[in-house]
């Protein structure tokens, strides 16, 4: 992974930019790819251009005033990490205060898109807001705090795929199961790059957790999420499209694994799997827009 750096001295609005992450968009992206896997097949390949604009927009509140919260929260742990220390907060470009407006301002807009939501949508929206404010400290207490952000993540499901029915269905608990599996996948490759930092600072982290064997907990992550995306496609009945891409994921990932196998990979590898992750999201993405109407 790069060490984030400004390559030279910033304003306050463009620490602010970089404090929410939206100069890095594959994070913010990679937390869209699930909202739009629900609401696009909840809505069987027709969703209202409205709520998928209020679902980009949310998505981009709710990441942005996540990465806020994790960095005020680990403001003193993050100068000590050679990938984050330059964070705004980490490097002290921007105060407490700043940051702790900004994350206010963030749930504020999420909370105000929530209610062109249905009911169950916006009470599971309030319901994540504990998880995403709570996760940074699991990395003090929990041994997978990864798990903890995959669950984060699988709320995008919820929330997305309630919008458009008003409930939750048989298929939304597989997407769901899929997107939790995958995020604790590709979470625990970024992690797998802060290894020696996090264990020297006594941070936790599922790299950690699964030591020797995090490339085969990754590769049972990417398993588990190919298997529950292949019954998603049967059960609802996708076409061939879907298919097509639903072996393209399985080949990357396969790929993927075998990469992380050698004890210790190049670091960049890190970074380029976290990418293709995004870029293999949008391609299953286009996949299930095209399974459910060609």
């Amino acid at each position: 992974m790069l060490t984030e750096h400004p390559s030279q001295p910033e304003s306050t609005w463009l620490a602010i930019v970089r404090l929410l992450r939206w100069d890095k968009p594959a994070g913010r992206l990679i937390l869209m790819i699930p909202a739009l896997w629900a609401v696009v097949l909840a809505a069987r390949g027709a969703p209202p251009l409205p709520l998928v604009g209020v679902i980009v927009l949310g998505a981009l509140a709710t990441s942005g005033a996540g990465c806020v919260i994790n960095d005020l929260w680990d403001r003193n742990i993050d100068p000590q990490v050679q990938r984050t220390k330059t964070r705004p907060l980490a490097s002290r470009s921007l105060t407490v205060q700043t940051g702790i407006g900004v994350a206010l301002v963030g749930l504020l807009c999420a909370y105000g898109l929530a209610l062109y939501l249905t009911p169950l949508s916006f009470w599971l929206c309030v319901a994540a807001v504990p998880v995403i404010v709570l996760y940074p400290a699991a990395k003090r207490v929990f041994p997978v705090p990864q798990l903890v952000l995959a669950i984060a993540w699988g709320f995008a499901v919820l929330i997305s795929w309630s919008a458009v029915t008003a409930t939750l269905e048989h298929p939304t608990w597989l997407l769901w199961g899929a997107t939790v599996l995958w995020t604790l996948g590709f979470d625990t490759v970024y992690a797998m790059a802060d290894r020696e930092d996090d264990r020297r600072i006594g941070v936790k982290s599922s790299a950690l957790f699964f030591g020797d064997r995090a490339a085969l907990a990754v590769g049972a992550c990417f398993t588990g999420t190919t298997i529950l995306l292949l019954v998603l496609g049967q059960v609802m009945a996708l076409g061939w499209a879907y298919w097509l891409t639903w072996a393209i994921a399985l080949g990357v990932w396969s790929r993927q694994y075998l990469q992380l196998r050698p004890t210790r990979p190049h670091a960049a590898v890190y970074g380029q799997i976290f990418r293709q992750n995004v870029g293999i999201g949008f391609v299953l993405l286009a996949g299930m827009v095209a399974g459910l109407l060609l």
